[in-house]
């Protein structure tokens, strides 16, 4: 079959799979569960690839994964959608919206495993066009950044030659696709800091050691790492999303407790961070007669899309939209699990856009009201299958 028939039948074959693929991702909308718990997920992937016919293995605890094999020898290329949903409130008034009370698919994840399905749905049926494999990988945990590695342990990328995921994206508009090379996001870096004063009388501060005003000033100071010691054109985010501290409003502080997230692109400044911080932190409780230590843990790198991968994806995404779906977009500052994969295979993460403010598509990720264009599910199916083909043409034995 020449390419652009087979192009056709793709962009055809996710036309008439558009309705299975939105059902699909409604009822998953409904039942969110969140990461490592993602058991009626599971159970619902299964059924759903039982029906097509292709064997599956479950591994990194409520993963799944499945090979597609075609006709002709050739590499392995894995696609892959997360699974987990937020504990967030929705507060969309939408027929399918969430049946699970403080459960969400806020970040889209719904639409990823339904876009998955769709795809191996039209590759199952072109097998004697496919040359190798498609492994697709259903993945847990996306949101704790627990379930990539859980997935690699488990083996769910032995004998993958590259990997291509999608994600759902609610600043692009729906009908473009970002897929640029190079970083495009950020590393994912959690920290802890506990801080030890000296209690006592509110009104008798001059005998204590306030851990209020010295965690206060730890904040304060934390952000000149931003402003005074980085580069302004080298990106680094330092946000402290929790500060516990104090009992009672007459009682001075002895303990205060801080959590926060870095986020940046250079490695180098990454490896740095907790070095710097540490200074900081206990020459500024010092300051006051404290002390001060940090935990911090490397979450996740940043997500580095592959440049041979990213060509590959272009052309793919130009093949579904025309030379205009391909759309520039600047790198983010939030975070992927994608990127264990891309520590050990090349490989691409794709934005897909499903913004359209006239159907009220127009709320950031991770918010009560998050909602896409379901326009934008008949695009992602065809982007995954359109791109398996491509990979596998192009490594082809």
């Amino acid at each position: 079959m020449q390419t652009k028939e087979l192009v056709k039948d793709i962009k055809q074959l996710a036309k008439e799979n558009r309705d299975y693929v939105i059902s699909l991702r409604r009822h998953f909308h409904q039942y969110p569960e969140l990461s490592m718990e993602e058991f009626e997920t599971s159970k619902k992937i299964k059924e759903e690839l039982e029906k097509m016919g292709i064997e599956y293995v479950s591994v990194g605890g409520t993963g799944v994964i499945a090979d597609i094999k075609g006709s002709k020898p050739g590499k392995t290329i894995a696609l892959r959608a997360d699974m987990d949903a937020l504990p967030v409130e929705e507060l969309t008034e939408c027929d399918f919206k969430s049946k699970i009370d403080g459960n969400m698919h806020a970040c889209g994840h719904d639409s990823h495993m339904a876009m998955l399905l769709g795809a191996a749905k039209i590759l199952n049926g072109m097998r004697d066009q496919i040359n190798g494999t498609v492994r697709l990988i259903f993945q847990p945990a996306e949101e704790n950044a627990k379930g990539a590695p859980a997935m690699i342990r488990d083996g769910a990328i032995d004998g993958v030659d590259g990997i291509f995921g999608i994600h759902i994206w609610a600043q692009i508009p729906v009908g473009k696709v970002s897929l640029e090379a190079g970083p495009r996001m950020a590393s994912t870096d959690w920290f802890y800091i506990d801080v030890k004063g000296k209690g006592g009388h509110g009104s008798q501060p001059e005998n204590c050691i306030d851990a209020v005003v010295a965690s206060s000033a730890i904040v304060m100071n934390l952000q000149t790492l931003v402003s005074r010691e980085t580069r302004p054109h080298n990106p680094l985010v330092l946000s402290i999303g929790l500060l516990n501290s104090g009992t009672r409003l007459n009682v001075i502080a002895e303990e205060g407790r801080m959590e926060g997230t870095t986020r940046c692109f250079d490695p180098e400044l990454r490896k740095q961070l907790p070095i710097k911080m540490e200074r900081i932190i206990k020459n500024t409780a010092e300051a006051f007669g404290a002390t001060a230590t940090l935990e911090y843990d490397f979450a996740g790198s940043a997500v580095v899309n592959d440049e041979r991968c990213s060509e590959i994806g272009q052309a793919s995404v130009e093949k579904i939209l025309g030379k205009d779906g391909n759309y520039q977009f600047e790198k983010v500052t939030g975070g992927e699990d994608f990127c264990f994969y891309l520590e050990q295979i090349p490989g691409a993460l794709a934005f897909v856009g499903c913004k359209n403010d006239e159907k009220q598509c127009c709320y950031a990720h991770h918010n009560g009201r998050f909602a896409i264009d379901e326009d934008s599910l008949e695009i992602g199916t065809a982007l995954y299958a359109q791109y398996a083909i491509d990979f596998l043409n192009k490594y082809e034995k």
